[in-house]
């Protein structure tokens, strides 16, 4: 009887699997409408109902909607996601990494590495060091400088707590010896508006955001081992002597809850990588300073390995 219990399980799963999908797919956000993240994921998506001459899919083969769940630097949404998202394809989240990973090292989540499963990756948004349009600081080391002479006067924004943006806050201020006081805002549009408003004196933050908003704010440095495409004139920290890696660079991508069925992941392995590189959807993201960076779902599970491994090691350096 058990048996026979199991078989028609399987027999329903398959069917299900092979049925995938049929309605309209969520992806949940944990962060609030018209940041990056959130703006990134809707241009992500454009191409997932789309179909060829004959009728086919050209990618997942149904729309996408964005349902937004910000809070708490993103623990929210995803503490949501890992412990009452139902399993069954039609609803995704994505993902920021170092974020969630680095999240679930530092506080009690209900989401880690091992009870999430990626499929694809879209973007690597580097954090970037910004301040006020009519700031006094034109570099790094002006603002360094200033650090130097006025422990504790600088205040800097970011998107949450061990988020890309606090990770670079806590680099610099190692690597240049000085004594700031780190801002979480409620994503990165507020702490970006906190930059802008001069309520805070400098910010991290992405890097798409910022390039778009250049003609208000200033940006000093790239986190990143290199400088960027969207922001040529603009020094890396270490450029500017300071000693930060990619350390703090936000992949984003698509996820669903660990116990999605396998066929519906590798469905989703197979599709989603596919929607990311559209040609229109390409296009969208360049012309809206969005760094792409598409990855299938096995770089992503090595990505995600490598930063489970070193975050532990850097945070716990960036405490001493």
């Amino acid at each position: 009887m058990l048996g026979t219990s199991l078989l028609t399980l399987a027999a329903v799963t398959n069917a299900n699997a092979e049925g995938y999908p049929e309605r309209p797919i969520g992806v949940m956000v944990a962060y609030g409408p018209g940041g990056a993240t959130d703006f990134q994921a809707r241009i992500a998506t454009l191409s997932s109902a789309l179909e060829d001459k004959e009728g086919k899919p050209v990618s997942i083969g149904q729309p996408i909607y964005v349902t937004n769940k910000p809070g708490a630097g993103g623990r929210k949404g995803w503490n949501w996601f890992a412990s009452k998202a139902p399993k069954d394809g039609y609803m995704l989240a994505a993902y920021n990494v170092p974020h969630f990973i680095a999240q679930s090292i530092m506080f009690d989540t209900k989401y880690n590495v091992d009870n999430l499963e990626p499929v694809g990756n879209w973007g690597a948004d580097p954090a970037v060091l910004i301040v006020g349009k009519d700031s006094e600081f034109n570099t790094v080391k002006d603002l360094v400088d200033f650090a130097k002479a006025n422990p504790g006067k600088i205040t800097v924004s970011g998107a949450g707590k061990f988020v890309g943006h606090h990770i670079a806050h806590l680099q610099l201020a190692k690597a240049a010896g000085i004594d700031i006081k780190y801002v979480p805002g409620k994503g990165g549009v507020d702490a970006l508006k906190l930059v802008k408003g001069g309520q805070v004196k400098a910010g991290f933050n992405n890097l798409s955001d910022a390039a778009r908003a250049k003609g208000d704010i200033k940006v000093l440095a790239v986190a990143d081992n290199e400088r960027h495409t969207f922001l040529p004139d603009v020094p890396t920290l270490k450029e500017s002597g300071f000693d930060v890696d990619d350390s703090s660079v936000n992949f984003r991508g698509l996820m669903v809850p660990k116990g999605t069925p396998p066929e519906v992941i590798s469905y989703l392995a197979k599709t989603v990588p596919t929607m990311f590189n559209d040609k229109k959807t390409q296009g969208k993201m360049k012309q809206t300073n969005s760094p792409v960076k598409t990855m299938n779902r096995d770089e992503v599970k090595a990505m995600w390995a490598a930063r489970a491994k070193s975050l532990p090691v850097l945070l716990n350096d960036l405490k001493k």
